[in-house]
């Protein structure tokens, strides 16, 4: 007989199976396997049909396709034979799913079986229609499924009630339907019987609101009496496990109580009793006992439950924290999370022991512990749990210590009661894990430090003594070097000494050495370095005597590898030796830096804003200067920063409301010159962000670091080639020279939405933008049928006394707009306004009617072999473009 026919047996081709010693053995056994099987498909074997299909079932379950037996599975369902319904009944349920259209075919063989006399059968269909079921099959099926949960045998009402939970959650409107008879399982007495029933009434809780208050009506009683009975029943050798009587009952029903008592006073006030009797009565000392322990936590806090009972809850926690098994624990932790939005108080009670779980060997209770820590922590006790928590930090794991440093950063700057504590505290975890503390906690240290002038000198001579044992945090040394700088006299006179403060002597020379070790030290990162020679910079200036040693230092860093402390030392070389004059001005000390808006702008926020009185007048270092023409510009920032921070760590002022730029991306608009030079002290934000068109004129300032917004950069010019793709712009560039458009990148994404209507039919011509030396005019038509589109005539005039040359107009839309230039007439702009160049641009609004029109633009152009650059937001555009 062939070894591969259709009357092999089952276990003889799992024992071929088995004694395959590669994959390629085993897939040419199941290869011949499967033909002879489909071989006796077509025959119509009806002899070994539930056979074939018995080994076709082992072959799905070893992941091969076995779609060819599906309707193999419908012709065994429909014998009438008990065992090849229950081989057919067994292939539909693992080879088909609620997908396969073949299964509308079964639902015929299913009614049938279910109204069959004999249980068995019945079992089986209930049992496939609990699996397998679809929305379409469950209407078909439910009478049928409602009607056998009124049956006799208790088998059948349990397999009738898992069968309606999949009906319920197929089709939830079919829930009113099974709402009587599933209130009436809760009176059987069978074990099985309950729990299918307790678990059917809390599918309904959850499908049907009107579900939930019959059942809340009708059943509150007998849950609880389901489980008084459980709870007090004597031993049961069928139902018990460890000592206890069905805890999986336990469980099911605490969960359909939660449900029942969630919002409702009355239904809770019932449960109260029986709540108390379980969590007082079960024993903890086994695992079944913990787990219905658990759940009658979780259901007490889940109700309208009193007081008392909520506190004996968190105890049973507390207790759970000291058990020695990890999930437990892990478990505990995770309610208490929940509990403690119910009741902080009772959780605080346990808050040594859950300190204690912030030391746990394991680290996924120990992260937990420390979530739960941070929410205990308050004004009344921040003081012992951040020492408490500093002091582990002191002897936890490297690969804790960024977590548990995050933490205690964030704890110390939300809860500190006053400066002199928040400095101690942060120079505590900045000596322990400064290399774990990121910049803009160590920023706004530093922000905190120069508000406070009467601790300013005893925060350096922490910051002195802190250096001399912790060199190696990165974060310290920053912060170390920054304060000298600023505060050096303070640490060489011992200005401020507090009460109870330890004497301290420097001299001007130890201040320098500890700088200078930073920059020397080997682990010192580009960022330090950098601060460190500012820093010394700065110390040449506060401290004369050291100036020829300092200069020293700084020159033998003008060989430097890197080009950063190579320009540093160059040009802080240069104001040493060539400009005394302007020394003492240019390094005074830093203005104190707005704590309010430092806050702002570390949560993104840009609400600072700054305004003139009026045009004329002098205005501070950043505030914009609105103009008549609706284009803000704004004056240049003076050189006020050498230090190392970003830009969020200083006050900008923002541009005008107008600017949708400056609030959406919070960055500062290019200063500009009243001749149209821009100055470099400011962002350049086509030039940074596209890194496109001609540059500006550079500055000859000097500059701290290469993300700093504050100081000019000298001979740091953007890149022109591969401009970074940038989300959220649209530019368009055209010259005479080059028609072609340039790529279409977007950056006004979320421009902000301004409404208008189309009253007025007609479009007025526009001054767009005005200065010194330049006008630009738009005239504005449109096509007959086409709303969205405008056609704009730009003019451009120089009213200056000199020739433009090179002259490059470019304009940026929002990514709703579609923006098309033609070439200019022309690429030179002659003087005194005798002539204008024009330009044609087409302007698709795909939003019409929704959102107005908004454009950024750039004048590039030329002035005797000079680079020039002028640019502006035009925002009074006319209603209904």
């Amino acid at each position: 007989m062939n070894p591969f026919s259709s009357g092999t047996r089952l276990r003889d081709m799992i024992r071929a199976i088995r004694a395959c010693k590669t994959a390629a053995e085993e897939r040419a056994v199941v290869r011949k396997e499967c033909a002879a099987i489909r071989a006796a498909i077509s025959e119509n074997d009806q002899d070994y049909r539930h056979r074939n299909l018995a080994k076709l079932m082992f072959i799905h379950m070893l992941g091969y396709p076995t779609h060819f037996g599906q309707m193999e599975c419908l012709k065994l369902i429909a014998s009438a034979d008990f065992p090849e319904k229950r081989i057919g009944y067994l292939g539909l349920m693992l080879l088909l799913d609620e997908r396969q259209e073949v299964l509308m075919l079964v639902t015929n063989s299913l009614k049938q079986d279910l109204n069959h006399s004999n249980q068995f059968i019945v079992g089986l269909a209930l049992c496939a229609l609990g699996n397998i079921c679809s929305a379409e099959m469950a209407r078909d099926l439910a009478p049928e499924v409602e009607r056998l949960l009124q049956s006799r045998d208790p088998n059948i009402k349990k397999k009738a009630a898992l069968c309606s939970i999949r009906i319920i959650r197929k089709v939830p409107d079919l829930a009113e339907n099974f709402m009587g008879p599933a209130a009436g399982l809760l009176k059987e007495k069978h074990h099985g019987v309950l729990i299918a029933g307790v678990q059917l009434c809390t599918d309904l809780c959850k499908a049907s609101t009107e579900a939930l208050q019959y059942l809340r009506k009708n059943c509150t009683d007998g849950s609880i009496r389901i489980l008084r009975d459980v709870s007090n029943s004597p031993y049961a050798p069928e139902y018990d496990i460890s000592g206890i009587t069905d805890p999986f009952l336990h469980i099911r029903v605490l969960k359909l109580m939660r449900m029942l008592g969630q919002g409702d006073a009355d239904a809770s006030e019932y449960m109260n009793d029986i709540l108390a009797q379980v969590a007082t009565k079960t024993e903890s000392n086994k695992n079944a006992g913990n787990a219905i322990l658990y759940e009658c936590v979780e259901t007490i806090m889940g109700i309208e439950a009193t007081s008392g009972l909520r506190v004996l809850a968190i105890n049973i926690l507390g207790r759970f924290l000291s058990n020695r098994d990890n999930n437990i624990r892990y478990v505990a932790l995770n309610m208490l999370m929940k509990a403690f939005t119910v009741d902080p108080q009772a959780v605080q009670r346990h808050r040594s022991t859950i300190l204690e779980c912030v030391k746990d060997s394991d680290a996924s209770i120990r992260k937990r512990a420390l979530e739960l820590v941070y929410l205990l922590v308050n004004e009344t006790n921040v003081q012992p749990l951040t020492k408490e928590l500093i002091d582990y930090l002191e002897v936890s794991e490297q690969e804790f210590k960024e977590d548990l440093t995050a933490k205690i950063c964030s704890i110390i700057e939300k809860y500190s009661p006053d400066k002199l504590w928040y400095i101690d505290q942060m120079l505590k975890v900045l000596s322990e894990a400064g290399n774990y503390v990121k910049d803009d906690v160590w920023h706004a240290l530093i922000v905190v430090v120069s508000n406070a002038s009467d601790l300013q000198g005893y925060t350096v001579r922490s910051l002195y003594r802190a250096l001399q044992s912790s060199p190696e945090q990165e974060s310290l040394v920053r912060v170390a070097v920054w304060c000298i700088g600023e505060y050096g006299e303070m640490l060489v006179n011992n200005v401020g000494v507090l009460d109870g403060e330890e004497p301290i002597t420097v001299t001007e020379s130890d201040a320098v050495d500890v700088v200078e070790a930073a920059l020397r030290h080997h682990s010192s990162d580009i960022t330090t370095r950098a601060m460190s020679l500012i820093s010394l910079l700065k110390l040449s200036s506060r401290f004369p005597p050291t100036t020829e040693r300092i200069r020293e230092i700084i020159t033998h860093e003008k060989g430097s590898l890197l080009l950063e402390l190579q320009q540093r030392s160059i040009e802080f070389h240069a104001i040493i030796q060539k400009h005394q004059n302007i020394k003492s001005s240019l390094l005074e000390r830093m203005p104190v830096l707005d704590e309010s808006t430092y806050v702002r702008k570390k949560v993104g926020s840009s609400d600072a804003t700054f305004s003139a009185d009026k045009t004329g007048q002098r205005v501070s270092a950043g505030t914009p200067v609105n103009i008549p023409n609706g284009v803000a510009k704004q004056q240049a920032a003076p050189l006020v920063d050498l230090l190392d921070l970003s830009s969020d760590d200083v006050p900008v002022a923002s541009s005008s409301a107008t600017d949708f730029l400056n609030d959406l991306l919070g960055v500062d608009l290019p200063s500009q010159s009243s001749s149209g030079v821009v100055s470099t002290g400011t962002t350049d934000l086509l030039m940074d962000l596209l890194s496109i068109g001609t540059s500006p004129v550079q500055n000859d300032l000097l500059a701290p670091d290469n993300h700093t917004s504050s100081v000019a950069t000298s001979g740091k010019i953007p890149s022109v080639s591969s401009p970074p793709s940038v989300k959220g712009v649209a530019l368009e560039t055209k010259s005479p020279q080059a028609p072609g458009p340039s790529p279409v990148l977007d950056l006004l994404d979320g421009l902000s939405d301004m409404s208008f209507s189309d009253e007025n039919p007609t479009f007025p011509s526009i001054t767009a933008f005005q200065s010194n030396s330049l006008k630009i005019t738009f005239t504005f038509t449109k096509q007959p049928g086409k709303p969205q589109v405008t056609q704009i005539k730009a003019s451009f005039t120089n009213m200056s006394s000199n020739t433009y040359t090179d002259f490059l107009f470019q304009a940026a839309v929002p990514k709703f707009v579609q923006l098309h230039l033609d070439p200019a007439s022309s690429n030179i702009l002659s003087a005194s306004g005798n002539g204008s160049i024009t330009q044609t641009l087409s302007v698709t609004n795909t939003q019409h009617g929704q959102k107005a029109l908004a454009m950024r633009i750039r004048i590039a152009y030329k002035v005797n072999n000079q680079d020039m650059l002028e640019q502006g937001q035009v925002n009074n555009f006319p209603q209904g473009l």
